[in-house]
């Protein structure tokens, strides 16, 4: 089992920065990609970006947030970062960690083997 906490949400107006972090614990071995969701209310769970755990610069972005968000991840610490940057208000929704045992990143959430318990990030304008 892997286990994945999540921090660092929290309430920031429009073009602020955020930095959350996902901190690993368990069977990281089983650990080929991380990555990070989000979903807001009445909405489906979306992808935002994901990174390979032994390739750093194998990452991938949803449109969405290419160019202002950034992720990536520090293996002695076993914790992956998501910098958010020039946030708007529709990037407001609860943030999730998770881990996946394939090396392709996914981008669907059904893939993805381990979660953690979601942090709330919201976008005021």
């Amino acid at each position: 089992q892997v286990q994945l906490v999540e921090s660092g949400g929290g309430l920031v107006q429009a073009g602020g920065s955020l930095r959350l972090s996902c901190a690993a614990s368990g069977r990281t071995f089983n650990m080929n990609t991380m990555g990070w969701f989000r979903q807001a209310p009445g909405k489906e769970r979306e992808f935002v970006a994901g990174i390979s755990w032994w390739i750093s610069r194998n990452t991938y972005y949803a449109d969405s947030v290419k160019g202002r968000f950034t992720i990536s991840r520090d293996n002695a610490r076993n914790t992956v970062y998501l910098q958010m940057n020039s946030l708007k208000p529709e990037d407001t929704a609860v943030y999730y960690c998770a881990a996946d045992r394939s090396v392709t990143i996914e981008t669907t959430p059904a893939t993805y083997d381990y979660w953690g318990q979601g942090t709330q990030v919201t976008v005021s304008s």
